[in-house]
């Protein structure tokens, strides 16, 4: 407990200085402003940005990038209650109640009911990392390569387990992001592995190129070719003042969606737009009358947004304690980790006291910040919207080219990008989710890393991943998990709670 407080008070020190608070709200302003625009998103931002982030110092960099991330969630709920049109996927429940609320003139309401939820949420999941984070690295720091090997490998199944859509697609998503992560160089041998005689593949494929091209070029043209970009009337809001009656229909909801989305953010595979689908269905389970619940009812709208920002923020337990990414925008911030030389994982708390406490003392600060700029900014982020989308998307296609070629100056990262930019979209128009792709490309290379330590250990005997105590546990629930999926009966309740 002490060690986690002077930890905080370190970080505040830390996140209050003149340039980290011009980055927290650097990243608060801009994941507001994309968490507002259908179509672009904290993925496709985060990825932009990755190459930028290069020039700047670790703690800076991953402040702003943490920041667009939790600030998407707030800017969502905007244009879900005025428009019905969801700017970020995590929104897409909040359209439901919100802009029902907002057709009976009390749109006002359910947008400051929105944004004090996430703040309350965002505030209590920051106070779990800043908690719980130091005791899951003192468990991590015993782990061994088997140990490491196996909880990889649950990660990838759970990621599998709670992706929308087939099994099927979704493991084979996992596989072909392994595929990708094994093209290049191998360490031990000097041989060239599945680059088909191009030299330029030799140092294996860029993680920068492969995360702009599937959630960057490739949602630029999923959105040109289904010109997705027309939204609906906008709807004035009103008084943004909640009544009494608001406050307390509202506020056990944002107690159950916080912990909802605290515990959901934690698991590889979830994360915001998970925990809003949870909360809603919870919210929806407990009401003494369900039938008001898409009819305005601001239940629907307060669980939801809580349960969003709290699993944006509780993501990053994982990442920074066991270097796991829980989704594919964790995935991007291990990116720009590893493009400053920084390998998350248990260690991350000695090794970079400042980049850690940096980050969950930001993460406060970022939330008292969002309610500034999204309350009172209402009317400016709707006008937003009246920018068409053919002068946005030039400016996205320029900038990834800047960034992609910026990091390693080769043409060849371009060619690369265009590439997996065509892949991304036609995995999307096949519903192949990308997201698994992006995670299975991160961990392959560190799973094989671990499970060739584990065998050098072991001189050869595979059955150390049985005879280690943490990694049989690990393996065993991940095959829990695999029979449950495959389970008939498990697999159409899966399949009815994601058409749901």
């Amino acid at each position: 407990m002490m060690d986690s407080l002077g930890g905080i008070a370190h970080g505040l020190s830390i996140a209050a200085s003149p340039a980290n608070l011009l980055y927290c709200f650097a990243g608060a302003l801009l994941g507001t402003f994309v968490g507002v625009l259908p179509g672009v998103g904290p993925l496709l931002t985060i990825a932009l940005l990755l190459p930028f982030t290069f020039s700047l110092e670790p703690t800076g960099a991953l402040i702003m990038l943490a920041g667009i991330y939790y600030g998407a969630q707030y800017g969502g709920s905007t244009t879900s209650i005025l428009l019905n049109m969801p700017g970020e996927t995590s929104s897409v429940v909040t359209c439901i109640d919100g802009h029902a609320m907002a057709r009976q003139g009390r749109g006002g309401p359910a947008l400051a009911v929105a944004a004090i939820g996430s703040f309350i949420a965002g505030t209590l999941s920051t106070g779990i990392v800043a908690f719980f984070a130091p005791v899951l690295a003192g468990v991590a720091i015993r782990f061994g390569p088997a140990d490491y090997f196996s909880l990889m490998v649950l990660g990838l199944v759970g990621a599998i387990v709670l992706a929308q859509g087939s099994f099927v697609k979704a493991l084979a998503m996992i596989v072909l992001g392994l595929l990708f992560g094994l093209v290049g160089t191998d360490v031990n041998s000097g041989e060239q592995r599945l680059t088909f005689g191009i030299q330029a593949l030799a140092d294996g494929i860029g993680f920068v190129p492969v995360a702009l091209g599937v959630f960057g070029i490739g949602e630029i043209i999923r959105i040109l070719i289904g010109q997705e970009r027309d939204g609906g009337q906008v709807i004035p809001h009103g008084s943004l003042m909640p009544s009494r009656q608001d406050l307390r229909d509202s506020s056990g909801a944002i107690a159950r969606g916080s912990v909802i989305g605290s515990a959901l953010g934690l698991l590889p595979g979830g994360g915001a737009a998970l925990a809003a689908f949870a909360s809603y269905t919870v919210e929806k389970k407990l009401a003494r009358d369900p039938s008001r619940f898409g009819r305005g009812a601001i239940e629907g709208v307060a669980g939801p947004e809580s349960a969003n920002n709290a699993a944006a923020q509780t993501s990053f337990i994982p990442l920074l304690t066991l270097g796991l990414p829980s989704n594919a925008v964790m995935a991007l911030m291990i990116g720009a980790l590893m493009l400053h030389g920084i390998t998350p994982g248990p260690r991350i708390m000695q090794a970079e006291p400042d980049l850690f406490w940096g980050v969950v003392a930001s993460m406060w600060i970022g939330n008292a910040m969002l309610i500034v700029l999204n309350l009172p900014l209402v009317g400016l982020w709707v006008r937003l919207l009246r920018v068409p989308y053919r002068f946005l998307y030039p400016t996205i296609v320029l900038v990834s080219c800047v960034g992609v070629y910026g990091v390693s100056n080769s043409a060849f990262d371009l060619v690369t990008t265009a590439v997996f930019g065509l892949l991304g979209w036609v995995l999307q128009a096949l519903r192949f989710e990308p997201a698994p792709l992006l995670l299975g490309f991160v961990l392959g290379p560190m799973m094989e890393e671990n499970l060739r330590r584990a065998m050098i250990l072991s001189r050869g005997d595979p059955t150390v991943f049985l005879r280690e105590p943490i990694s049989l546990a690990l393996l065993v629930l991940t095959g829990v998990l695999l029979a449950a999926i495959i389970l008939p009966t498990v697999r159409r309740s899966r399949e009815r709670v994601f058409a749901e």
